[in-house]
């Protein structure tokens, strides 16, 4: 049988350049339905003002985090019964730590630009055996990688929010997953504001959606970078 639950939807709200402030939605809601569900039918219904981002409805896209009551979601599959109770409150907030472009919605270029900075590929090429134990050309087999870009780390994390000029989690564990780095993207990460800014709050592996754990990748970025130098110490290539 079908709950109803009554929850009210605090909406952060930001045009341009008028103050900022919340926007209240009383609505019946299914409690196994997602927070997005919600955010869509006040679009569609209440206000159609409302700026937010989303694509895939599947957490692929990454398109549509948010930060809800407090805490950095993917809102396509957050059930709305994981983060309130029947009367309760749910207050969403654009993510942390970028600009907001409008009310929900935020500017991610320049982490996108970090990101190809360092050689994460958002498509990697993967091979899988056949029947008869063959690998296939991985040329011809294509997935998303782990990380689908959505940002919830650099939202979270406590040292992208006083230290703008941080790469961040999700930049320095794609550097990580790029595997062999090249001299200029090794100099990057190799600085005050790579992977050595990280302070280790572990914000980061709490909110990703993907599993990525991209403080223990830092952890393990910061394990290549101290044998590297100790290698050019001793002058071993």
């Amino acid at each position: 049988m079908t709950q109803t639950w009554h929850v009210t939807y605090e909406i952060f709200r930001k045009k341009g350049d008028q103050s900022t402030h919340y926007d209240r939605f009383e609505m019946k809601v299914d409690p196994d339905e997602y927070v997005l569900d919600g955010i869509e039918r006040i679009w569609a219904f209440h206000d159609r003002s409302l700026v937010f981002s989303h694509a895939c409805h599947h957490s692929t896209c990454g398109a549509c985090g948010m930060v809800v009551n407090g805490v950095e979601k993917l809102t396509c599959i957050t059930p709305i019964r994981s983060v309130t109770k029947d009367g309760g409150v749910i207050r969403v907030q654009p993510m942390r730590n970028f600009p907001v472009i409008s009310d929900l919605s935020v500017d991610m270029t320049v982490f996108y630009q970090r990101m190809e900075s360092v050689g994460h590929q958002p498509v990697v090429s993967v091979g899988f055996e056949d029947s008869k134990g063959k690998l296939d050309s991985e040329d011809d087999l294509l997935r998303l990688s782990d990380c689908i870009e959505c940002g919830l780390c650099i939202s979270a994390c406590p040292i992208a929010l006083t230290t703008p000029a941080y790469l961040g989690p999700a930049v320095l564990a794609g550097a990580q997953q790029s595997g062999d780095l090249n001299p200029c993207v090794l100099e990057l990460v190799d600085s005050e504001n790579g992977a050595w800014r990280c302070h280790s709050a572990y914000e980061c592996t709490e909110v990703c959606p993907s599993h990525v754990d991209p403080a223990w990748r830092i952890m393990d970025l910061r394990k290549k970078l101290v044998a590297r130098r100790i290698k050019k110490f001793f002058g071993v290539k």
